[in-house]
Parts: structure tokens; sequence; C-alpha cells
């Protein structure tokens, strides 16, 4: 019996240390959206981008993952390689409010227990869903504003490095691209069914945006539990 229980209190003694540390910070760098309006660089930040981050790490490889990111939207045909583009001349501006939760995955370990200075490359995938405005052209070419707004589901696809930069802070930087099932983000696709008349472009593909900059995490957990038997 006394063996179970120094099993047991040494199991979560174990779990203390190693999963009860959380990071919570910022994110702040640039966005740009992917659909059928404006240019089609997947890498090419037009637009401020900024929010909140909150991880919990799980383990020195893995961490869940949750942030809340605002960004400024905008297209111009104008700014286009594509000559049909850049001859229809559409326009846009509009905000989006991305939410995400998912698994961020560390290529080397990177234990936040240990104060030396650590690096490693990561993954971060998951689900989004973000609110966007809705806007159309209508029949004469018109930017139309609809006054409402509509929510785009997704898989983003972030690859990053970060570092410790002091013993209770993370820098980082990543770029991420957000698929989206929705073809609505660049108002090519009206969102009012009795308009769906005025769409344009290629239908078959969803609109994507990217996210691309810097992250600055504190760090803060719980001790590591030393059992006295």
């Amino acid at each position: 019996m006394r063996l179970i229980i120094i099993v047991l209190l040494s199991a979560f003694c174990f779990q203390n240390m190693n999963s009860q540390i959380y990071e919570v910070g910022v994110f702040a760098g640039g966005s740009n959206v992917i659909g059928d309006v404006g240019r089609t660089n997947y890498i090419s930040p037009n637009e401020v981008a900024y929010g909140g981050i909150f991880k919990w790490n799980r383990s020195d490889r893995h961490s869940w993952r949750a942030s809340i990111i605002y960004a400024d939207i905008s297209g111009d045909d104008r700014k286009s390689d594509d000559d049909r583009r850049r001859s229809r001349g559409y326009r846009y501006n509009g905000g989006l409010l991305e939410l995400s939760v998912g698994m961020e995955f560390n290529f080397v370990e990177f234990n936040l227990h240990y104060f030396g200075r650590q690096s490693t490359p990561y993954i971060y995938t998951g689900v989004t869903v973000a609110s966007h405005d809705n806007f159309f052209w209508n029949a004469l070419g018109q930017f139309t504003d609809e006054g409402t707004k509509s929510w785009a589901y997704g898989i983003p696809i972030v690859l990053g490095i970060k570092s410790r930069l002091t013993p209770r802070s993370v820098i980082g930087f990543e770029a991420g691209a957000r698929y989206t099932f929705s073809d609505e983000l660049d108002g090519s696709v009206p969102d009012s069914e009795f308009r769906q008349d005025l769409a344009f472009g290629n239908v078959n593909n969803n609109d994507w945006y990217m996210f691309i900059g810097f992250t600055v995490t504190y760090t803060f957990a719980r001790k590591p539990c030393y059992c006295d038997f």
C-alpha cells in the first residue's frame, strides 16, 4: 500500500513539474488576403495585425495554444500582376477578428524549467473562426457594404521559431497561412442569396489569409513539486 501511495504521489509531482507551465503574451505583425481581388502573393502583408496568445505547455515538445487576433484586411486590383484585375480596378477595406485553438509542436525540446538559452523551430495547427465584414460590387462595379458580418471557418498552418529572451519571457517569429472554407472574405461572393448573380472570380477556390509577425510571451507556473516521503 505504501508503495502504491509513493508511486501515485510521484506521478502527481511529475505532472505538476512538466505540465503546469503557462505563457501569455502578444502578437504584432502584418496581414494579407489571397482571393479574387488584389494581389495573389502568399506572403505580402499590406495591413497591421495584432492580438493576444495563451499557451499551456504540456511537455517540452508540445503545447495547447489559443489566440485572438484582429487585422485590417484590404485588396487592390491596381497592385496585382494580373492585367485583367488591373483593368477591373476593384479595391476594398475591411476588418477581421480571428479566434484560434490548436496544438503547437516544437522540433527541439524546449523546457521552460531550464533557465538557460534555448531556441527551437515550431509548427502550429488547429482550427480558426474569423468574423469579417460583408460587401460586394453591384452591377455598376460600385463597392457596396452590406452592413453585416459572417464567420469564416478555417485551418491554420503556422511555421515559426522561438527563443528564450529572459528567464521569464520568450520571443518568437512566425508566418502562418489560414485556409478558409469561405469565398466571401474579398467580396467576390455576396452574402445575400438574392445577389448571387453578382459573384465573380474562381468560385472553386476559397480564400486564404496570412499573418506574419512577432510574439512575446511571459511564462509563469507552479514550481516543481518535491515530495517528502
